[in-house]
């Protein structure tokens, strides 16, 4: 499929290379998935640990969403019913993020799990429509399987 997008190593104004401060914040963010979790294998009896955790990853799967509200507002060449499909869609992960803290652990990190990877689903068919930077979909991919495999762990954890 020819695309009339300018491809990331293109454009003049997309970083190819992760910008350092993208990096310690996006790698950064893993921090409380990692501890929560090994909070739930370390001390699983203590119920705080588990509601922090769905309560992190509906906080970051709301964040991720925005993204694309704000893809949508910056974006040139996105077709009128691209745009307003990455509007409609920056607003899902909220709210499937909303009742994952309401449901039991198992449930709510099924929940969150299952919007971080339509999420990252929409970062795919976005790529494939706009010039986006070459480290963003490498960056999604990382931090989306870490915080999934945290949130499983989490949920093995509860059920221990």
């Amino acid at each position: 499929m020819h695309s009339t997008h300018p491809t990331p190593s293109s454009s003049p104004i997309l970083p190819t290379a992760l910008p350092t401060s993208v990096a310690w914040l996006g790698y950064g963010g893993l921090l409380p998935f990692a501890a929560l979790a090994g909070i739930g294998w370390w001390a699983p009896g203590t119920p705080l640990w588990g509601t922090a955790l769905l309560a992190y990853g509906a906080v970051i799967l709301s964040f991720v969403g925005a993204l694309h509200w704000g893809f949508a507002m910056a974006l040139g060449g996105l077709s009128d019913r691209e745009r307003t499909h990455r509007f409609v869609w920056s607003v899902v992960p909220s709210l499937l993020a909303w009742p994952a803290v309401l449901l039991p652990m198992a449930g709510g990190a099924a929940l969150l799990i299952v919007g971080f990877a339509a999420h990252l689903a929409q970062d795919l068919r976005l790529a494939s429509r706009a010039a986006l930077p070459a480290w963003y979909l490498p960056l999604r991919w990382r931090l989306t399987v870490t915080a999934c495999v945290c949130l499983a762990l989490g949920a093995v954890a509860a059920h221990g």
